[in-house]
């Protein structure tokens, strides 16, 4: 890893200690009920360790990270949807566009990344249905497989297309300076969110989708994730303090809108979360939700201003 991305990491970590360490500390008080915080605490352990392993060890294994984060919210979000029994053998055709896809990143061919999953993939599922010849819910079936596909794949792969981009744009850290200050930041600007949402909310955004989302909490998230944006930004990335500030703020409002996305989709399924396999945090679908908007449009935000 470049230098500047391994003393971030070693901060990222720094940051973890201490927050474990104030939690033990509120469960040893025995003052209120601390399991959902200490189960999220282990578990933030586990994805970061994981991150780190990913970034430390080469681009391919990075890569194939990735690919599997998607791989695993696509398989949450098909688990979730009502689908017609008729189109379950399509669903093989969903997860090979995983490993299609993550392979125009890995080989930086962007034309291809760019129109492989909206242009091929949206025109193959209608087909496919149609030629089967049941028409009985095609509109819904059509809809929410493509959406799905457009959500945990091909916005997602954007961080893979960010990591090999960014080994020619990003001569401060390398593509991993990019994927590190996207993932960190839009993570950062979720639990920032929720901090201040817990101390100050007052007022709702979207009472009917996330009840617990308010004015207060977003606007002081995404203020603290522009503050550590405009820090951080030039020491990962080619962009200056005011470029940085910017770029916060985009995957601060992007991240919120990913999230309450995704929560649209769970109340209107009537679920709270979207699977089990992370303690204290859900499925991996709740965990990157924030992740499906700040991760492509930092890409383009980056893309348009900063290559050539």
């Amino acid at each position: 890893m470049p230098q500047h991305v391994v003393v971030a990491t070693l901060a990222v970590w720094a940051v973890l200690v201490v927050a474990t360490g104030i939690v033990l500390v509120l469960s040893a008080r025995g003052s209120g009920d601390y399991r959902e915080l200490i189960d999220r605490t282990a578990s933030w352990w586990w994805m970061i360790g994981a991150f780190t392993f990913a970034i430390a060890a080469n681009q391919i294994v990075a890569i194939v990270f990735l690919a599997i984060i998607s791989y695993l919210a696509l398989k949450e979000y098909l688990s979730l949807i009502p689908t017609r029994r008729i189109d379950r053998g399509l669903l093989l055709f969903a997860y090979l566009a995983v490993p299609i896809q993550y392979l125009w990143a890995g080989i930086d061919w962007y034309n291809m990344f760019l129109v492989f999953v909206p242009v091929w993939m949206f025109l193959l599922f209608p087909a496919l249905m149609a030629l089967r010849g049941e028409t009985q819910n095609f509109l819904r079936a059509v809809g929410t497989l493509s959406w799905g596909l457009m959500l945990t794949v091909f916005c997602l792969s954007h961080l893979a297309m960010l990591l090999v981009s960014g080994e020619v744009h990003n001569p401060v850290a390398g593509g991993v300076g990019l994927l590190f200050f996207v993932v960190v930041l839009a993570q950062f600007n979720d639990v920032a969110q929720y901090v201040w949402g817990k101390l100050f909310g007052r007022h709702k955004v979207t009472p009917h989708v996330s009840p617990k989302k308010t004015w207060e909490g977003l606007i002081g998230g995404v203020l603290t994730t522009v503050a550590v944006a405009t820090f951080v930004g030039p020491y990962l990335t080619p962009m200056d303090h005011a470029w940085s500030a910017l770029a916060g703020g985009v995957i601060g409002v992007a991240g919120f809108l990913g999230d309450i996305n995704i929560s649209a989709v769970k109340r209107d399924l009537g679920v709270k979360d979207a699977g089990g396999l992370i303690p204290g945090h859900g499925g991996i679908l709740d965990r990157v939700d924030s992740l499906t908007y700040a991760a492509p449009a930092f890409f383009h935000f980056f893309r348009y201003f900063f290559t050539p």
